[in-house]
């Protein structure tokens, strides 16, 4: 993964991306990240890393924008219980769940491409061998002509 890009946050609630000079949305650093990198987030007058708000701004603007971010009763115990419970959970098993699913789901779209390419290989092997038993099929014939024409004579 390519280094972090810093983002400068100023008290105008702007941000400003330092790779590329140029100030950019919320909706664009999720582009970024989306397209892989990482983003630090600083403030520009105490340097202060906020990070986490200015990502967990993104994430409310997308549940916004959908009006739905999480199940009402979880967001219920996420405010009853707060940094105490939550905050470890997040913090070291839903990070885990996210990454085992997605290895998962990566191994689920592998095998299945090669599921189809099995499949199309054995309907050309299919193929092959119904042209095959297509050829048997005549020499086949040819012995059952034979054995009708002795019957025949035999039953005349």
């Amino acid at each position: 993964m390519a280094e972090k890009i810093i983002i400068k946050k100023y008290g105008n609630r702007r941000l400003y991306d330092t790779e590329n000079n140029t100030y950019v949305t919320l909706t664009q650093v999720a582009d970024i990240i989306k397209s892989g990198r990482t983003v630090e987030v600083v403030d520009a007058k105490t340097k202060e890393v906020v990070t986490a708000f200015t990502l967990t701004q993104i994430v409310l603007e997308e549940a916004r924008k959908k009006n739905f971010l999480l199940p009402v009763p979880l967001l219920h115990l996420m405010i009853q219980f707060g940094e105490t419970i939550l905050s470890e959970f997040f913090e070291k098993y839903l990070q885990q769940v996210i990454r085992n699913y997605l290895a998962y789901k990566e191994s689920v779209d592998q095998n299945f491409e090669k599921w189809l390419g099995l499949s199309s290989s054995f309907a050309e092997q299919a193929k092959e061998s119904m042209g095959s038993v297509s050829a048997f099929q005549t020499v086949f014939d040819l012995f059952a002509d034979q054995s009708n024409e002795i019957k025949k004579t035999k039953g005349a």
